[in-house]
């Protein structure tokens, strides 16, 4: 059985193993979460999915804290839970698209899954990390070895609001009346 084979029956059957922090510094290019906040020019202001020993951003949720039950309205890093995946790609999407935030993502690369396919191949952009990823455990230290499958950067950008005038666009507007 592959690595990456076992790796994932491990998380799926059992949610403790399932707790990986993101690293803030690396030298390996977009393998930290400063490297790629500055080499993607994201801005997130809360950790989503973290824990008291893992967190990249002041503000954060924890399991706990329950991220599906709450409104995300501010700009965002999510390192989601591999076994929740589907359920955290479905929530960020929709929050995005909602309150058109930013959202920057890191996870596996499974191009080939459905939640890929739905949320994420065309609604957003995708920056493949060079060689794998050394995680942080659950305490906050850095894991023997790299991860077992290749990592992404997943970044939902916040839409410009196309501002007009009306009188710009229909200039004989006030001479007709409402437009209806």
């Amino acid at each position: 059985m592959s690595k990456s084979v076992k790796h994932l029956s491990i998380i799926k059957s059992n949610d403790r193993h399932d707790d990986y922090g993101t690293p803030l510094f690396s030298l390996k290019p977009l393998q930290s979460f400063k490297d790629a906040c500055d080499r993607l020019n994201c801005t997130p202001k809360v950790d989503y999915f973290a824990s008291e020993a893992n967190h990249t951003c002041d503000k954060f949720y924890t399991k706990e804290d329950d991220a599906f039950s709450r409104s995300w309205t501010e700009n965002g890093f999510i390192n989601p839970p591999y076994s929740i995946i589907k359920k955290v790609m479905k929530k960020a999407y929709e929050e995005h698209m909602t309150h058109n935030i930013e959202l920057m993502i890191l996870c596996y690369a499974k191009t080939e899954t459905m939640w890929w396919h739905d949320f994420v191949e065309g609604k957003a952009e995708i920056h493949f990390i060079k060689g794998r990823m050394k995680f942080l455990c659950r305490h906050g230290y850095e894991k023997k070895g790299s991860a077992p499958y290749p990592s992404v950067w997943i970044i939902y950008r916040c839409k410009e609001e196309m501002k007009v005038r009306v009188q710009s666009m229909f200039p004989n507007c006030q001479k007709y009346g409402k437009l209806r």
